[in-house]
């Protein structure tokens, strides 16, 4: 196997890699950017948001655990599945333009995008482990920056206060998921640290669980996960309620961006503070700060200044992300060469499990109960279990 000097892999690889997570992982909130026209074209009732968004959670959810059962990503070319990933996603989105869609039509459409990004993001993560072995952290950091820019990048298309088709975002987000697609499975070779599994082995999924460090920063990661994609999912609804509860006019789509990509800047950040003072201690300090947010979360309501309050949301926006590299980079450490992408599809399994609890519960309290201004305090349920268990190891 061609092994790459370090040199190279830093002007070339990493970017190739992170740029190709950004367009793939684009379709990932494509049906959240354009709910309301999903919701006036499709006939879908108020509470689509949480669903749509569930599915997408849920089918990620089955296809990383089809991916860690059958430990594909460690018995083969890590590129090519996510090449092949990345065109099935791209393809799925698509269904969301078929004129006939029903609920159930659109909720399967994103559930098979969701299934088809369990091949991409978790598999991303596994090709950057393969080419750095020595300051994963800062790679990682970096990979999952244009996840977050992916994640947020809907909004920003339609925060243009254009008169443009709806359907653009989802042609759009496609054809960024072949670019991306495309660039990893040409420019990206295996990595030279990748160790190929010889068998299947089912086991895997279990035995990465045995070692003391790896079950903390999994169980790091559950609670960080838990706060995560509820705070994304209603960050529109954040900025519009504030907004509309003090007579103000604000640019939702705009803001929602704003707020969702500042995580890229603080995972950067976060990656290289890590190399100063320790992987665990700053996540320990972002996952902090993030469930102090979500606790003081109901005061912020009450102040009538736009200002202050997307100030603090963009400020939560940072510290709910900034750690999951860290937790990231301390899974792919813990864990043996030959079982690094199960145990990081494994772990992002059960994280994105307990997203969609997480999320129907939010969309519980803010549709049925109609108290989104504490709403949020119980997301900081997550931080809190996250950071016992990481004091503990």
């Amino acid at each position: 196997m061609k092994v790459i000097n370090n040199k190279s892999i830093k002007t070339q690889i990493l970017p190739i890699i992170i740029f190709s997570q950004f367009c793939c992982t684009s379709l990932w909130f494509a049906g959240n950017a354009i709910i309301d026209n999903l919701i006036n074209v499709f006939k879908l009732n108020p509470e689509a948001l949480g669903y749509i968004s569930a599915s997408v959670q849920f089918g990620f959810i089955i296809g990383t655990l089809m991916f860690a059962i059958f430990t594909l990503s460690d018995r083969y070319s890590p590129s090519k599945v996510f090449f092949i990933c990345a065109l099935l996603g791209g393809g799925f989105n698509l269904g969301i333009l078929y004129v006939n869609n029903t609920m159930f039509s659109l909720l399967c459409f994103r559930f098979l995008t969701g299934f088809s990004l369990a091949g991409i993001y978790p598999v991303g993560m596994k090709i950057a482990a393969d080419y750095f072995e020595k300051g994963l952290g800062k790679s990682l950091s970096f990979l999952v920056g244009a996840l977050v820019l992916g994640t947020a990048f809907p909004h920003l298309i339609t925060s243009f206060e254009i008169n443009f088709n709806w359907k653009i975002v989802i042609w759009l987000t496609s054809a960024l998921a072949l670019i991306g697609g495309l660039l990893i499975v040409v420019f990206v070779p295996n990595g030279p640290y990748q160790k190929l599994a010889t068998k299947f082995d089912a086991s895997k999924v279990l035995k990465v669980f045995k070692k003391p460090k790896f079950k903390s920063a999994a169980l790091g990661y559950f609670g960080h996960m838990w706060e995560l994609y509820a705070f994304w999912t209603f960050v529109p609804v954040l900025l519009l309620t504030h907004s509309q509860l003090h007579n103000h006019t604000i640019n939702i789509s705009l803001f929602s961006f704003i707020c969702i990509a500042s995580g890229a800047l603080a995972c950067i950040i976060g990656g290289y503070l890590s190399s100063r003072y320790g992987t665990k201690k700053i996540a320990m300090a972002s996952l902090s700060i993030s469930g102090l947010c979500c606790l003081v979360s109901p005061l912020l309501f009450m102040v009538d200044s736009t200002i202050i309050f997307i100030s603090f949301i963009i400020l939560w926006g940072m510290m709910v992300i900034a750690d999951s590299p860290l937790f990231s980079t301390l899974v792919a450490q813990h864990s043996e060469a030959q079982s690094k992408g199960t145990a990081l599809t494994i772990v992002n399994c059960i994280g994105f499990a307990i997203t969609i609890i997480s999320i129907q519960l939010i969309n519980y309290i803010i549709a049925d109960l109609n108290n989104i201004n504490y709403a949020f305090v119980i997301l900081s349920l997550g931080p809190l279990i996250g950071l016992w268990y990481l004091k503990k190891s």
